[in-house]
């Protein structure tokens, strides 16, 4: 267990060991502080306590928590959660019912001013990315479900946190609202530098938002890295789902408005992709599902496949009767980011593949997932 008395500059570093109820959590990983940091696993692993333990709401002794070189709790001391600098978004908005779209969004505001160096998020800012620019005078009963949920986000924003929690936020809402409300997540996501945690069931949300990855499985955390390397480990769980997929963020290098395909340059790799216009330089987040990508041993020719990479076989594991799954390096040394593919062992053997040979990926399908439409 890490009882550190320091924390490391750029990083988030918890560690949580003890029993809650009938519950043992022993979860201890570091990230980034920046950027967006899903926690994934079933239900019951212990995704809330770890967050509720981060907030300072549930104390586990001995534990560590800091953020940078703040630490907020050690063996020596604990800080409570008014004095951690958190905005906390919960499954329901819990807005007052008696105070206006706008009071709501003040309601949190620091009224002194901040530390010196530390970014202020404005107000106008945050009514502008989400969206709540019309809504500003209406009470909360007068607002759907995504609309609440965008304002519980935006007070939790400017209560100017260092650190963003997001617990499941999407959870409550039906999938209209989500649909309608995870566009405003993504310019979030892209305008501020707030590092955050999110909480999520849906592998598709974390698809779509996430940066890194923490997987856990009952109350420990068993990978913790880049979405798209936990995606193409075929040692965890998302690797050997039947919807496994790597995401991927991509630049978009150009578009071809007489045949509508964008080109976007991932490492060395370029895919052609069928879009809306996309602006050259702006970033681009794309899924490549594991079922979408074929193999050769030589470049097909007389195909409709836009797609066929260089790439080379990094492994290959057995996950069910008559099927592998194969992780693939693209470029020619397979240096560059990893795909998956699924195959059948008829296939494997006929083409007499092995670890290490240079084949060709043959990319069927690409879902463009999430991306911006300015340069990165």
């Amino acid at each position: 267990m890490t009882t550190s008395t320091a924390g490391a500059p750029g990083c988030i570093a918890v560690a949580f060991r003890g029993d809650v109820g009938q519950f043992h959590l022993d979860a201890a990983f570091t990230v980034p502080a920046a950027g967006l940091t899903a926690i994934f696993g079933p239900s019951g692993c212990g995704k809330t306590t770890v967050v509720r333990c981060i907030a300072g709401l549930q104390q586990l002794p001995g534990s560590f928590c800091a953020i940078d070189d703040e630490v907020w709790q050690d063996a020596a001391q604990f800080r409570p959660p008014h004095r951690r600098s958190i905005g906390y978004v919960f499954q329901e908005a819990s807005l007052f019912p008696h105070l206006s779209v706008r009071r709501n969004l003040l309601y949190g505001a620091p009224r002194a001013p901040l530390a010196a160096g530390r970014e202020v998020i404005g107000f106008d800012e945050v009514v502008s990315l989400l969206g709540l620019g019309a809504l500003l005078e209406r009470a909360p009963h007068n607002l759907s479900g995504g609309e609440r949920q965008r304002v519980a986000i935006g007070r939790a924003l400017l209560s100017q946190p260092r650190l963003l929690l997001m617990d499941e936020p999407l959870s409550a809402l039906d999938q209209s609202a989500r649909a309608e409300i995870l566009p405003f997540l993504e310019k979030l996501h892209e305008r501020l530098a707030l590092p955050a945690f999110y909480i999520s069931h849906d592998i598709a949300e974390i698809e779509q938002l996430a940066d890194h990855l923490v997987l856990m499985e009952r109350g420990k955390v068993i990978a913790t890295g880049p979405l798209h390397e936990l995606q193409s480990d075929p040692t965890l769980p998302l690797a050997l789902a039947r919807e496994a997929a790597v995401s991927l963020d991509a630049d978009v290098e150009a578009y071809d408005s007489a045949d509508a395909l964008v080109t976007l340059r991932v490492g060395d790799s370029r895919l052609l992709v069928p879009a809306k216009p996309k602006v050259a330089g702006a970033r681009q987040r794309l899924r490549i599902a594991a079922s979408d990508v074929s193999l050769a041993r030589i470049a097909p020719n007389g195909t409709s496949i836009l797609n066929i990479l260089p790439a080379r076989i990094v492994s290959c594991s057995t996950i069910g009767p008559g099927e592998r799954l194969v992780v693939v390096g693209l470029g020619t040394e397979g240096n560059g980011p990893r795909l998956l593919s699924r195959i059948t062992h008829r296939s494997w053997d006929t083409l007499a593949l092995a670890e290490g040979m240079a084949i060709f990926a043959q990319v069927k399908g690409v879902s463009l997932i999430a991306g911006s439409t300015a340069p990165g």
